[in-house]
């Protein structure tokens, strides 16, 4: 029995690893390495393995660092199965739809600047096509259920609490009379964020090994329910002051939540009634498949829907916004309202155009929620930089800007270490994974100091761990 980190190892993209048990080869994860465009197109087109030589591959979520690179191992020729939740086949389909079209956009791009050059043209990593011929390999399988994935590998996918349909993925290995039970984390959610189910630990599976994430190792979170006190804060601010509030944000996971928390405080009275749209179409399609997929909300979400008779992504101040005409009219009005659109880091997308034809009244507020990456304007806007650039046109801002720290879905750091803790004195081994160097050093230096524990390994791309 042999694992080994084929990506998302020393770094937080592109999660791939290799199982292989009895002969047989299970791939946990195809996720897109993300970085700069040269080294990530190389990056992700081949594979350090036959994808032929497969027999199944397990998907913890849909998140495209997790799952974005199925479609090209399809087109390499894998042909087998693609186990998950239901859920995640069901976001998987919008997500991996997507990704395809910007790969086609983005190698039609590159080749017009290659074409001047005097170069060939590449290819797309993959295509629409190769995405559709994707889709039906997948196979739903319902939480806590246990199926064999090959000869020897019996799995069950547990609640992981990240976004609708994550799962840590448990293994039951049997080879020549061994025996080995495994727990990978996927993405390691947070407990009481609105919406869905607390993530389950380790501890309460008897584990011989746990593969976990570290992506926040070096970063305790903020208590959540003072980051939404603090959210809506500044809504009221904003709409006593007749402005505007313009909110990017990621469309699968975070879009949802904030929606939740709006209903909520306009349902019981704690919000001023004013209109609130979703501006994104993969914000809206994810949102559809959120609704579809209720059985993945938790207690308080369901105690809220009976209680009010209210869905949980639905109110009538509530639209999703479908067409472009639609969002083009929502900068033609003036009246107070809440605007949330993608995408996340403001580089793309319906959310130029609203931060653009807004940034310039003092009444408007744009509020970041996530982590902004250097060079973007989501980053420059965090800054509160006053002039900025946008669709190649100089803007000074006179809206305010508002950053809410801590409504991450990824574990913090003490979360982690509780996590990790939760198997001392039953785990022979924790395998750091999905996380910077500095990340997993801070992690393993607050771990060091338990004797309890098992040894704890952050591993570098191809090495292979025997259990």
């Amino acid at each position: 029995m042999r694992l080994s980190l084929h990506g998302a190892a020393h770094t937080v993209t592109g999660s791939k690893h290799l199982l292989e048990v009895n002969g047989k080869k299970i791939l946990l994860e195809c996720g897109l390495f993300q970085g700069q465009r040269k080294k990530t197109y190389d990056y992700n087109l081949k594979f350090d393995f036959d994808p032929q030589s497969l027999d199944a591959v397990l998907l913890s979520h849909a998140h495209i660092d997790h799952s974005g690179n199925l479609p090209n191992l399809v087109r390499s020729g894998y042909q087998g199965s693609i186990f998950s939740t239901s859920a995640t086949r069901d976001l998987a389909g919008i997500m991996l739809r997507d990704s395809a079209h910007i790969h086609e956009n983005d190698a039609e791009y590159v080749n017009k600047k290659r074409k001047k050059q005097g170069l060939p043209p590449i290819e797309p990593l993959y295509t629409l096509q190769d995405a559709e011929r994707t889709l039906p390999l997948f196979r739903a399988v319902p939480y806590n259920q246990a199926f064999e994935a090959a000869p020897g590998v019996s799995v069950r996918f547990i609640e992981a609490g990240h976004i609708l349909g994550s799962a840590a993925i448990l293994l039951d290995l049997e080879e020549n009379g061994r025996k080995a039970r495994v727990w990978f984390s996927g993405d390691i959610g947070r407990p009481d964020m609105p919406l869905l189910r607390d993530p389950v630990f380790p501890g309460d599976y008897d584990v011989d090994y746990v593969l976990m994430e570290c992506t926040y190792g070096d970063r305790p979170h903020d208590d959540i329910s003072l980051a939404f006190d603090e959210f809506h804060r500044v809504i009221q601010r904003t709409l006593k002051r007749g402005g505007k509030v313009i909110i990017p944000a990621f469309s699968v996971g975070r879009t949802q939540t904030l929606v939740y928390c709006l209903n909520q405080w306009m349902t019981e009275g704690n919000l001023p009634e004013v209109p609130v749209f979703v501006d994104s179409p993969l914000a809206v399609a994810a949102s559809d498949i959120y609704r579809q997929h209720h059985e993945c909300f938790d207690d308080e979400t369901w105690n809220f829907i009976s209680t009010h008779s209210q869905p949980a992504l639905d109110f009538d101040q509530l639209t999703y916004t479908r067409s472009v005409e639609e969002s083009k009219a929502l900068n033609e009005r003036s009246d107070p309202m809440i605007i949330i659109s993608a995408s996340g880091m403001v580089e793309a997308g319906r959310i130029l155009h609203h931060v653009k034809n807004n940034i310039g009244d003092e009444r408007n507020t744009i509020i970041i929620v996530s982590w902004q990456a250097p060079n973007t304007l989501g980053r420059r806007l965090a800054e509160r930089q006053r002039n900025v650039r946008i669709f190649g046109e100089d803007y000074y801002r006179r809206a305010g800007v508002e950053t809410i720290n801590g409504l991450s879905a990824h574990a913090g750091q003490r979360l982690l270490v509780d996590y990790a803790r939760s198997v001392a004195g039953q785990a022979k081994g924790i395998i750091l994974m999905h996380g910077e160097p500095v990340a997993a050093a801070a992690l393993m230096e607050k771990l060091s100091d338990d004797q309890t524990l098992p040894p704890v390994h952050y591993p570098e791309r191809l090495v292979n761990f025997e259990f």
